[in-house]
């Protein structure tokens, strides 16, 4: 950690340059007493990229700035602080600290955190951080948390932990057991430790996969952050053997969308079937992902249109997890059906059809954008169709001009 970046000047350089183009500023030549270029620029491109992944960072002064790689691999604001709204107590350690943006949020639920990091570098980074933050119920440790746990005598209302998914052969990886640390492999040093563990995996870890690894799964949290999920959250509490809760959020500027369903009852509901009524609803990413496909049928009272179309329609308009549209005509899937139509421009959806989108626009000649969405799909008597919708909110917002009018 060279402190020389920390000057006013190098500070004023940064904050100038957060949008020029770095190869050019390399080319340049500029030199800076006791600090190379090259690091300056490394500052300013992780800089550049926590502006909307980490404001409280990027808008407070002296921040130390890590590699890209660690900026890429830290939770996001928003996400941590989902996070540190499930959880609280007492005392939380992070055994796989990083950059300290889970921390930070975990400092205002919990009275004391330990953030355990084996990057001695990165360690250093995060106490100065969290000094020009203004943390002070936060303690730093340089080192492996698994090690560190080995050697406590500690105990904690939780454990956090979020396993790195690069490995050294292996490169990325997805199974728990591949991971670093190996959290399978340590389950019973966990529980010795804490009754409650929060384990954050990659999206792409199956359910079924993640279960049979962990022990005393509670809860699993599908976190998505603008329709794209981004992590699961596993809960686990020690002798926990009931049925596992599924809660999914989607994250959004104005409001989010919730649902959450039981993995027992998902297995032993059945969703009703029509055909296209007034309004369809495709589900949002944190629920395709979590596949409660049957549960959202049953608890929000919508008919499915094919049992692996995961399309739901319904004659009255209800709040629903994910995109909302206005049935305006539903027809067989054929080229004249569609011409007849003169669609030149739409959004296209494929769901449970044989043909991609690609396929269809360059078939139908139908340029990408514009308030119609086309719909391909396949309904309850195996049927290939076409449904031309357009957006309830775009309708609403129709009809509110048409009233001002």
């Amino acid at each position: 950690m060279n402190t020389a970046i920390l000057s006013t000047e190098i500070q004023e350089f940064i904050d100038k340059n957060l949008n020029s183009d770095m190869v050019s500023l390399l080319l340049k030549g500029i030199t800076f007493p006791n600090i190379e270029i090259k690091t300056i620029i490394e500052q300013i491109e992780a800089k550049k990229r926590s502006e909307k992944k980490l404001p409280t960072w990027f808008e407070s002064k002296n921040i130390y700035y890590p590699n890209k790689l660690n900026i890429e691999q830290t939770s996001s604001e928003i996400t941590a602080q989902y996070k540190s709204g499930l959880i609280s107590g007492a005392s939380i350690i992070d055994l796989t600290g990083g950059f300290g943006v889970d921390c930070y949020y975990f400092s205002k639920a919990f009275k004391t955190v330990e953030h355990c990091e084996i990057n001695k570098e990165l360690s250093k980074i995060v106490t100065h951080n969290y000094k020009q933050l203004a943390i002070q119920n936060i303690k730093t440790h340089a080192v492996d948390g698994m090690s560190y746990l080995k050697t406590s005598n500690k105990t904690f209302d939780w454990i956090y932990i979020d396993p790195s998914r690069r490995h050294d052969s292996k490169g990325k990886v997805f199974f728990l057991n591949d991971c670093l640390p190996n959290v399978p492999e340590h389950i019973n040093l966990l529980f010795k430790h804490s009754k409650n563990i929060l384990i954050k995996t990659s999206p792409l870890l199956d359910f079924s996969v993640g279960i049979n690894e962990l022990k005393h799964v509670k809860t699993i949290h599908v976190v998505a952050v603008n329709n794209e999920v981004k992590e699961l959250l596993w809960v686990l509490e020690d002798e926990f053997t009931e049925g596992i809760f599924i809660k999914t959020i989607n994250l959004k500027k104005d409001n989010n969308d919730v649902f959450n369903f039981s993995m027992e009852n998902e297995k032993t509901t059945t969703s009703t079937y029509s055909q296209p009524l007034t309004y369809l609803y495709e589900p949002n990413s944190a629920v395709l992902k979590a596949g409660g496909f049957d549960s959202i049928s049953t608890q929000l009272n919508l008919f499915k249109l094919h049992k692996h179309s995961h399309l739901y329609t319904s004659d009255t308009l209800i709040d629903f997890p994910g995109r909302c549209f206005k049935i305006e005509h539903a027809i067989p899937y054929n080229k004249k059906a569609l011409k007849k139509l003169g669609i030149k421009k739409a959004n296209i959806t494929t769901r449970n059809f044989p043909e991609t989108v690609e396929q269809l626009r360059k078939k139908l000649h139908i340029k990408d954008g514009g308030e119609n969405y086309l719909f391909f799909t396949t309904d309850m008597e195996d049927n290939h169709m076409v449904l031309i919708t357009q957006k309830v909110t775009a309708l609403l917002k129709e009809n509110r001009i048409k009233k001002i009018e």
